[in-house]
């Protein structure tokens, strides 16, 4: 058994959503989390993204993606799907207490203006904040160890 309460969050490339939840539960959760974050089909860290979440103080450019293979062997408390694909992949996951979904459009699939495109990234980052937010507030971070 662990100490600290683990979460990894899934989305598709883990470039963007996935990365901003993990930096963002990370500063708002405190020390008793662990927080991981993978991808189904890894893909470099979105420019985009560092510059969403360097607008609120939060550096994420040495966060680097990693593929959902990387933690099939790991006991999570949560999983938590960003995409709906994530459904398919994280039925058999292993954890121990509940797999999430937290519906969110991704922001590397907007077109238009580069204006446009940060916009998009702002979005997906305050509605990731507002789960973060929500969750923590319902679900307080308690390490499993000490149950």
């Amino acid at each position: 058994m662990h100490d600290s309460t683990r979460v990894l969050f899934v989305s598709d490339a883990n470039s963007a959503r996935s990365q901003m939840a993990e930096a963002l539960l990370r500063k708002l959760g405190g020390d008793r989390l662990e927080v991981h974050s993978a991808g189904f089909e890894p893909s470099p860290l979105h420019p985009l993204a560092v510059k969403a979440m360097a607008e609120i103080g939060i550096d994420i450019s040495s966060q680097r993606s990693k593929h959902f293979n990387d933690y099939l062997e790991t006991q999570f408390d949560y999983a938590i799907l960003l995409c709906d694909r994530g459904r398919q992949f994280c039925a058999d996951f292993p954890h121990d207490h509940a797999t999430l979904h937290w519906v969110c459009d991704d922001p590397t699939e907007a077109r238009g203006t580069e204006a446009e495109k940060m916009e998009a990234f702002r979005r997906a980052r305050e509605q990731i904040r507002g789960e973060v937010e929500q969750w923590l507030a319902t679900k307080p971070p308690e390490g499993r160890g000490s149950q």
